[in-house]
């Protein structure tokens, strides 16, 4: 695998955001986002004419949470929703997962270390915390969807989420792509998961960039090492977009001779 080039004014950016934005944490609810993480993605929406958008598992809301003020178009819930560069939002009817629930649930109350995250069309059982059980987690929520065709497991770092069958990042980046302001434009796609996977298998054939963040095997053919290695890439690139002669900082994307404000 090969570093990605840099950033070009056609290009349209998706980027995950666990794993690939911000560093994993035992919980979702403790990640950090690096303090200059905001700005950086408001000057690169701004620099690509609004083509920037984050495709995560996270809710959309929760995204705005962690990124306000900022709205960026997005996809959550691994595409369950998704918001446009208009703001529109479009979103699945989420499917009954009382039973799928509740057997998260009994699971996280037996065994310790585990966590059950409800989302609105899905749930996923985080073992982070214990990682022995992952063959446990698996087999309950197999067990619980049986033979429902409308539910899928999805497998990925240190969790199984139940979600609607025949959606995925995939789906989603090619929905963004027929639409302005993404359409006909080079797309790029960072992501660190196997979840990310159907994006790559999106942007690559139509001679965009895969960028696997970390370890492991991977159909993109370039990677970067680490959410830190994606900050200062973007950082780069937002600078070369800028057209800014200035040596940047890299941890703060600051002028160094400039100092904080």
């Amino acid at each position: 695998m090969q570093i990605p080039p840099q950033l070009t004014r056609d290009a349209a950016l998706f980027l995950d955001f666990d794993g690939t934005l911000v560093a994993l944490a035992e919980t979702p609810e403790a990640i950090e986002v690096p303090s200059a993480m905001v700005a950086l993605l408001g000057d690169l929406h701004d620099l690509l004419g609004g083509a920037l958008a984050v495709v995560s598992g996270r809710q959309i809301d929760v995204l705005d949470r962690f990124l306000a003020p900022l709205r960026l178009p997005a996809a959550g819930e691994h595409g369950v929703q998704r918001r446009d560069a208009k703001g529109h939002m479009q979103e699945q009817r989420a499917p009954d997962l009382t039973l799928v629930l509740e057997a998260a649930n009994e699971l996280a109350r037996v065994h310790e270390g585990l966590l059950v995250e409800r989302k609105h069309a899905a749930v996923a059982l985080h073992y982070r915390m214990a990682h022995q059980l992952e063959e446990v987690c698996r087999d309950a929520m197999l067990r619980v969807i049986g033979n429902q065709p409308q539910f899928e497991l999805l497998h990925g770092k240190f969790v199984f989420e139940v979600k609607p069958a025949g959606i995925n990042k995939g789906i989603a980046i090619d929905a963004f792509l027929q639409e302005e302001p993404f359409v006909g434009r080079v797309p790029v796609f960072a992501g660190d998961d196997t979840t990310d996977e159907t994006g790559f298998a999106v942007v690559q054939p139509r001679g965009g960039i895969a960028i696997k963040v970390g370890a492991g095997p991977s159909q993109a053919l370039h990677r970067l090492d680490s959410p830190r290695a994606v900050f200062e890439w973007l950082v780069e690139a937002r600078d070369l977009l800028a057209g800014s002669g200035k040596k940047q900082h890299p941890s703060t994307g600051q002028d160094p001779d400039r100092g904080q404000a």
